[in-house]
């Protein structure tokens, strides 16, 4: 009696901690993966892998949006929290992560506060930082042939700048939700007047048709693509939004449509091109 009631409670405990694993790192293998920058300043990102794969070719850095400070907590293989677990990025990174992709969630670095500020997002000091995160991934990981820029939001201001700073060290750049409208109110300047093409790696632009906010229009999106010949996926449809028009539950962050979004993206991860410019 005494052994079956324990068996019991030890089930009972395994259902719990089961169930305790967040539904966004669903069949992934996680790691935190940290550097020091200058002093006692760090920069730290967190590695994802889908279970039971190995040899990655493409290592996807996922750049969220604001306020771009995530602070990931990993224990037990996985992300168990952190303080933008709702972003569409860290939300959506298994839906990335599969056989010939491994993801980079990166955080800002360790003196940054609460905000990872618009300007050291558009500084060579981030892409700085952030590359040194990625040379250990890569040392680690030395199957891994390219490495793509995946920032949304605010976040595209990362995925803008760094390979300006870096051009060599980019295959691509792919911005989400990306920044339209540098001159809104409380938007970012730093990419006013913006030019796609001063990097010379290849720009690709995914937005939400209907997306609500008023930094990011989809006619921003439209008018970016087409002056810089920077190709445009449309993204249609999506349920269960909520909250204010910038917020990453709404059709801002793709709410409802995160797979076949990213599954768009994926695919030119590992191609370098399009195959699709809608998605519904």
């Amino acid at each position: 009696m005494k052994f079956i009631l324990l068996l019991t409670l030890f089930a009972l405990g395994s259902a719990v901690h089961a169930q305790a694993v967040p539904a966004h790192t669903e069949g992934l293998s996680e790691e935190l993966v940290s550097v020091t920058l200058d002093g006692s300043k760090v920069q730290q990102g967190v590695l994802s892998i889908r279970k039971g794969t190995s040899r990655h070719t493409r290592l996807a850095v996922l750049l969220p949006g604001y306020p771009s400070v995530v602070r990931p907590v990993v224990s037990e293989g996985v992300m168990q929290s952190s303080k933008l677990s709702g972003n569409f990025l860290i939300r959506s990174r298994r839906h990335l992560a599969d056989d010939k992709i491994a993801t980079l969630l990166v955080d800002c670095h360790s003196e940054s506060g609460d905000y990872c500020s618009s300007s050291y997002q558009a500084s060579a000091n981030r892409q700085q930082d952030v590359q040194k995160l990625i040379d250990l991934v890569r040392k680690n990981h030395p199957s891994i042939e390219q490495v793509w820029l995946i920032g949304t939001s605010m976040g595209t201001i990362s995925s803008s700048f760094m390979p300006i700073y870096g051009p060599s060290d980019y295959a691509g750049a792919i911005h989400t939700a990306s920044i339209t409208e540098p001159y809104a109110p409380r938007s970012y300047r730093e990419l006013a007047d913006f030019d796609y093409r001063r990097s010379g790696v290849p720009q690709f632009l995914v937005h939400h048709v209907d997306d609500p906010c008023s930094l990011t229009t989809f006619s921003g999106a439209k008018r970016i693509s087409e002056k810089f010949a920077a190709p445009l996926i449309a993204v249609f449809g999506g349920t269960g939004f909520t909250g204010d028009a910038c917020n990453a539950l709404t059709q801002h962050g793709f709410r409802g449509m995160e797979q076949a979004t990213m599954a768009a993206i994926g695919s030119i991860v590992k191609s370098g091109k399009v195959a699709q410019l809608e998605v519904r």
